[in-house]
């Protein structure tokens, strides 16, 4: 166990290796309790203008029971959070966002209802403090789920969210998303049933998984972990996230640090997010990545064996003429120049099922 966001977080389960649970995951099915992530409830009929004024989401433009991966911004155009943002069919929008900027988030949404309330705008927030989450993760998610829920599962689509019953549980929400590239769902619980949930779906070939595989799975599937690939210091450009960027948000702006990541759009950042691919010992998060004269040219933010691949993967930031996929560059481990290649991410293809 460790202190994770305030919370103790298991590494791993018993005697269950990281690297078995993360193929367990991608072989089979995995359980995770992310019960620690933020979830938030956002009412009201100018909710969709609240959360664009604080994302780069085009929550205008989200048709009803589908959801982004979006991004809270500052005002230098850095990363505040990364989020979740679903518009529900019960005239609410649903968000998730990640324990450890709970404490940044809760007072962001919490200064922002005031003034939108002071205005005059209907807009209110709701944490769900009283909901836990579960994840079920891999390629046999679905068949499973489809055991316990009294919905056709293959109507909800990645991205996509519905309410009903879980394992017998009243009021779940079941969002098909995740975060290990696998096909997979989050269900939100009323936290008091939370523990059955997880209990009925162990019944099945179902492992409990913890976060060192969970963090091995989402550096394979090139997905960022906020505080180490992206955080107030990087952009979504640098990060390579303009995608989360909708083209009317471009066009109208009206989200924090619009000035900013809109000209660099067109000015082009001085460095970028890569994926890395190496062999011998792995590169780790704070590692100097070196050109080929032995110059520093940027800095490994995550890394790991893939348990998958069977060498090394890892993500950093580099100058961006380094950028280039294929460009030879070099990571100091311990002394060593070990020989790194950028690489497209993700570097194991993702699985989402998208009907």
């Amino acid at each position: 166990m460790v202190s994770f966001a305030g919370y103790l977080m298991p590494v791993q389960y018993g005697d269950v290796s990281i690297s078995a649970s993360h193929k367990h995951t991608r072989d089979h099915c995995s359980l995770f309790d992310v019960s620690h992530m933020l979830q938030t409830r956002i009412h009201g009929q100018q909710r969709k203008e609240f959360l664009e004024s604080l994302t780069v989401c085009d929550v205008q433009g989200l048709r009803e029971n589908h959801g982004s991966l979006s991004l809270f911004t500052n005002s230098n155009g850095g990363i505040i959070d990364d989020l979740i943002c679903s518009s529900t069919s019960q005239g609410y929008l649903y968000v998730v966002s990640n324990a450890g900027c709970r404490d940044k988030v809760i007072p962001l949404f919490k200064g922002h209802e005031k003034e939108f309330q002071h205005l005059g705008k209907d807009s209110s927030i709701e944490f769900l403090d009283n909901f836990g989450l579960i994840a079920l993760q891999g390629p046999e998610a679905h068949s499973i789920l489809q055991k316990v829920v009294d919905f056709p599962v293959n109507k909800v689509r990645f991205m996509t969210t519905t309410t009903g019953n879980v394992c017998g549980i009243e009021g779940c929400r079941v969002t098909r998303c995740g975060y290990t590239g696998e096909d997979g769902f989050e269900i939100s619980v009323p936290v008091e049933k939370a523990q059955k949930l997880a209990e009925e779906f162990l019944k099945f070939q179902v492992q409990p998984a913890g976060l060192g595989a969970r963090d091995s799975l989402r550096l394979e599937a090139g997905l960022c972990l906020y505080g180490n690939d992206i955080d107030e210091s990087t952009t979504p450009v640098e990060a390579g996230l303009t995608w989360t960027i909708g083209k009317s948000r471009r066009e109208h702006r009206g989200f924090p640090g619009a000035d900013f990541i809109l000209k660099q759009l067109k000015v082009k950042p001085d460095k970028r997010r890569i994926g890395l691919t190496s062999e011998g010992p792995p590169p780790r998060s704070g590692m100097k990545i070196l050109d080929e004269n032995g110059m520093e040219v940027g800095i490994i933010t995550s890394g790991c064996p893939s348990p998958t691949l069977g060498y090394n993967v890892a993500m950093g930031y580099v100058q961006s003429p380094l950028a280039k996929q294929g460009s030879v560059l070099h990571v100091k481990v311990r002394n060593k120049f070990v020989r790194a290649t950028v690489t497209k991410m993700p570097f194991v293809p993702t699985k989402y099922f998208t009907g």
